[in-house]
């Protein structure tokens, strides 16, 4: 069942001016300078750019881990100004998932019990039972009872994928979901979390430096010294 979330917008993220300001011992540090972004429900979209250009601090700040210094965020039709910590969190914990580089499971918790994690932070009952599902989709069920040191860097972040979607979010995060991994498995993730995307009909921003992955997407956001440079542009479907 889709997420009523996705039936009724039409804009998944909206950033308007947003600028964040960080304070360093040499002085205050401009990391994003006015970004104006527009990202339809459902689209996949890539952010490209040289380490340093503001990437992942794009990437939070649509989190909600992250608070712009200046400037407007709207995310599924909420206003980011109008929410505490609290809200934030809430908000991100129903209908956010995100994969990072680093897999960043509970060690000392098997695969299910690190994908049934978030779920039960929802007060789900279905929380071990969802959690089965989303392993098997990403083709682990046999593998549950393991704990992280027992699994290749592949299936761990495999399982991290699978606790990233296993509450269907209705927007999915990924940043540099391949950077540990090697290219064969790092195509088999990649594989997986298109899929996944498609079936549940999400809105996609993916982080990355492989090309060819950003090409899969439709459309590529290009950042450079926290601004973007280009990205108005829709990927053009091969005649």
């Amino acid at each position: 069942m889709d997420h009523p979330l996705k039936q009724r917008r039409s804009t998944a993220i909206k950033l308007e001016g947003v600028q964040v300001t960080l304070p360093s011992r040499a002085g205050p540090v401009a990391i994003l300078r006015g970004i104006d972004l527009s990202v339809a429900a459902g689209e996949a979209i890539a952010v490209v750019g040289p380490s340093g250009s503001g990437k992942s601090t794009l990437l939070m700040v649509i989190a909600g881990l992250e608070r712009a210094t200046v400037g407007g965020v709207e995310v599924m039709d909420t206003d980011y100004a109008t929410l505490d910590e609290d809200g934030l969190a809430r908000l991100r914990g129903a209908n956010i998932g995100i994969v990072f580089q680093s897999f960043h499971l509970v060690p000392t918790m098997t695969a299910i019990e690190n994908v049934a994690l978030p779920l039960e932070f929802l007060d789900r009952d279905d929380a071990f039972a969802t959690a089965r599902r989303a392993l098997a989709d990403v083709g682990l069920s046999h593998r549950e009872s393991h704990f992280p040191g027992q699994l290749s860097g592949g299936e761990q972040q495999r399982v991290a994928m699978a606790r990233a979607l296993s509450p269907r979010p209705s927007l999915i995060l990924a940043d540099e979901p391949t950077g540990n991994l090697d290219l064969a498995t790092g195509a088999e993730v990649m594989d997986l979390l298109f899929g996944l995307k498609e079936r549940t009909g999400a809105t996609l921003l993916l982080i990355t430096h492989d090309r060819s992955l950003a090409k899969r997407c439709d459309r590529i956001v290009s950042l450079a010294d926290g601004r973007i440079v280009s990205g108005a542009k829709r990927k053009v479907a091969a005649s």
